[in-house]
């Protein structure tokens, strides 16, 4: 699959997530298979670029490549600008947000409230398409309520200003994330252009993949939430969709091993006030699911040095070991299936 220049090596795809696809776990979603994944969300006012915040979330440094970077906001001429200032920087993909269902986007008309005013849409995918010569792709929602579903007309009208790619969540913005996603507006979207399609909402398994691209005919399916502390389920999906096999659950050995590397770029990344307590959630996620993960999670949060929490999560994953040499998964079936 390619997003126009750019050759992917797989059809499996990271979501952006605001605090969670920063550009340490991005890397190690894409050295563990993923082909694929865009920044989190930037903001287009250019008062911003500066702040700390910011450059972190446009930070591609290193990062293997093609390096893509989403950018929010509700005026097409600084969000042109801000295309073409990531762009100056490095970005070679630009992804333009109108998926976001949080209130704080949405109560500034950025995200997915920009479903709602389709000649504003129409103007936006133009001039940023016109302001940059990499390649454009856009992330949308269905609709904004169950009432409102016009994923088909904008993406005709993205096909049409020249968007690279489409990435289709299947769910409106009154649904937040509740409910199952649907897939038959993404069936239809993927009938109606004739650029790529990307799937996403509610893909927790290998199976999951293989149903939502024999339902909808998309190119590509794009993961989330249940890359959370699992990031490893990108290699999992692409070794299903290959062969129709499962991997096994990876080794202990293998964890304890991303886990150090994952902190130590966290860490470097953030700084050591900040990286300690963005890293907890992370953390979290990784042993959620495992013997002891709830009571070794509560005591790591009390931790007040990156050098004491990494040797916690370094002596739990020693433990695990003794479990076997592979990761013994309690909840994760219940928790994937929620």
């Amino acid at each position: 699959m390619r997003i126009g220049p750019h050759l992917l090596r797989n059809n499996v795809f990271v979501a952006p997530m605001a605090g969670v696809t920063d550009r340490p776990f991005r890397q190690l979603c894409k050295q563990l298979g993923a082909g694929y994944a865009v920044s989190e969300m930037a903001a287009s006012d250019p008062r911003l670029w500066a702040s700390e915040k910011t450059s972190r979330r446009i930070n591609h440094d290193g990062e293997m490549e093609p390096k893509a970077v989403q950018i929010a906001g509700a005026d097409p001429e600084i969000l042109a600008g801000c295309a073409k200032f990531n762009v100056d920087r490095g970005a070679q993909v630009i992804d333009i947000n109108m998926g976001c269902p949080a209130k704080k986007v949405c109560n500034s008309w950025c995200g997915s409230a920009l479903l709602q005013d389709e000649p504003l849409v129409a103007r936006i995918l133009e001039a940023v398409v016109g302001a940059v010569d990499v390649p454009v792709t856009l992330k949308f929602r269905t609709g904004w309520d169950r009432q409102h579903k016009n994923a088909l007309t904008i993406a005709r009208m993205a096909e049409a200003s020249g968007i690279a790619m489409l990435t289709l969540h299947g769910r409106t913005r009154a649904d937040g994330y509740s409910g199952d996603a649907e897939y038959d507006t993404i069936a239809a979207v993927k009938a109606a252009v004739g650029i790529p399609v990307v799937a996403n909402g509610d893909i927790t398994t290998p199976e999951k993949a293989r149903f939502v691209l024999d339902r909808t005919g998309a190119d590509a399916v794009m993961i989330g939430r249940a890359a959370q502390g699992r990031p490893w389920i990108f290699r999992e999906i692409d070794h299903y969709l290959r062969h129709g096999t499962h991997l096994p659950a990876p080794m202990v050995s293998e964890v304890r091993v991303l886990m150090r590397e994952h902190l130590q770029a966290h860490y470097a990344f953030y700084g050591e006030f900040m990286g300690l307590r963005t890293a907890r959630k992370h953390i979290g996620w990784y042993v959620r699911d495992l013997a002891g993960g709830e009571d070794f999670r509560q005591r790591m949060n009390k931790l007040e040095s990156c050098e004491a929490q990494l040797a916690a999560v370094d002596a739990f994953f020693q433990e695990q070991a003794m479990l076997g040499e592979r990761l013994q998964y309690r909840l994760a079936e219940n928790r994937l299936a929620a």
